[in-house]
C-alpha cells in the first residue's frame, strides 16, 4: 500500500497541519515522531526501500531495537508537510542494537530526520516502558505562551504545574501527573535528550525553558490535545498576569482534592502546597 494512503500517515500529516495552524511552528521549528505498530509496518512493507545507509542515532536506545518510526525531517517546514509529505517526512528503522537508523521511506529530495532525533527516541524508549507500550507519539512544538512563562515563572515543575492547573478546571484531569521543566540547554544533542527523557519517566509534558514543549501520548489526538490544553492554560495565565500581579481568587488546594475524587484521578501532593 502507498504510505500516504494509510490511516497512521494521514493522522501524522493532519497533526502537523493542525500544529502549523495553531502558530506553533515558525519556519522549521518543531518536530513530530510516531512509533509505528507492527501492523502499520506490514501495511507499507512493499513501499519501504532497503538501499539507504545506516547512520548513528547519537545515543543508544536498545529497547527500540528493530522498531520503525515516522518522523519529520530536519530543516523541513510543518506548513509544507500536508503539501508534500514524501519530501518533508520519513519512515526510519532502528537497528538491532538501538544505535543506528536508516531511512526506509520519504525525504525523497534528500535530508535527514529531525535534529532532535536523540530526544525523540530516548523519550519513546522511556514512554514505551512506563506506559506498557501504549504511548506512541512524541511531539515537540514552540507554543508562544508556554515559552513566555519560562521568562517569568521559576523554572520549577511544581510551580509550573500548579499555576497552569489553576487556569482551567480540566487541566488536572488532562495532565494529572503534572509538568516537568528543564532549564535552558543547547537543543539537538544527547545531553538535553537525557534530561528530557528523565522528566518523561514521571510526566507526559516537558517544557524546555525559552524554547518549547514536548508532549507524549498514546495517539495523535490525545497528544495534540495535551499540547493544546497546556498552551491554552498558559495563554490564560499570561492574560491574568498582564492584568494584575496576583489573583483575586483561584482554585484552592481542597477544591483540587475534590476534583480529583470526582474525576478519579490521582494528583501528586507535591503540587497541592499551600500558597
Amino acid at each position: 500500500m502507498n504510505v500516504l494512503d494509510t490511516k497512521f500517515a494521514q493522522g501524522f500529516v493532519r497533526m502537523c497541519e493542525d500544529g502549523w495552524n495553531q502558530g506553533w511552528h515558525e519556519r522549521n521549528g518543531g518536530n513530530l515522531s510516531y512509533r509505528m505498530k507492527p501492523e502499520d509496518v506490514e501495511e507499507v512493507r512493499d513501499a519501504l526501500s532497503t538501499d539507504k545507509a545506516w547512520n548513528p542515532i547519537g545515543t543508544s536506545v536498545p529497547e527500540l531495537a528493530g522498531e520503525y518510526f515516522m518522523v519529520t525531517g530536519s530543516g523541513k517546514y510543518f506548513r509544507n508537510v500536508s503539501l508534500d509529505p514524501a519530501d518533508t517526512t520519513c519512515i526510519i528503522e532502528v537497528d538491532e542494537k538501538g544505535e543506528q537508523y536508516r531511512i526506509r521511506w520519504g525525504l525523497v529530495n534528500g535530508g535527514q530526520p529531525t535534529s532532535e532525533l536523540p530526544s525523540h527516541l530516548m523519550n519513546h524508549e522511556v514512554k514505551k516502558n512506563v506506559s506498557q507500550g501504549r504511548h506512541r507519539v512524541i511531539y515537540h512544538a514552540h507554543p508562544a505562551n508556554v515559552i513566555a512563562l519560562t521568562f517569568v515563572l521559576p523554572l520549577d515543575s511544581a510551580v509550573f504545574t500548579r499555576e497552569l492547573w489553576e487556569m482551567v478546571t480540566e487541566c488536572p484531569v488532562v495532565f494529572p501527573a503534572g509538568i516537568g521543566v528543564a532549564g535552558w540547554m543547547v537543543p539537538g544533542g544527547r545531553k538535553i535528550a537525557v534530561v528530557t527523557s528523565g522528566l518523561m519517566k514521571e510526566y507526559d509534558v516537558a517544557i524546555w525553558a525559552h524554547h518549547g514543549m514536548f508532549c507524549s501520548g498514546e495517539d495523535f489526538d490525545l497528544t495534540f490535545g495535551l499540547m493544546h490544553t497546556v498552551e491554552k492554560a498558559a495563554e490564560i495565565l499570561v492574560k491574568v498576569l498582564s492584568m494584575r500581579p496576583d489573583k483575586r481568587q483561584t482554585v484552592t488546594t481542597d477544591e483540587f482534592r475534590s476534583l480529583a475524587a470526582d474525576f478519579h484521578v490521582t494528583l501528586p501532593e507535591k503540587f497541592l502546597y499551600e500558597k
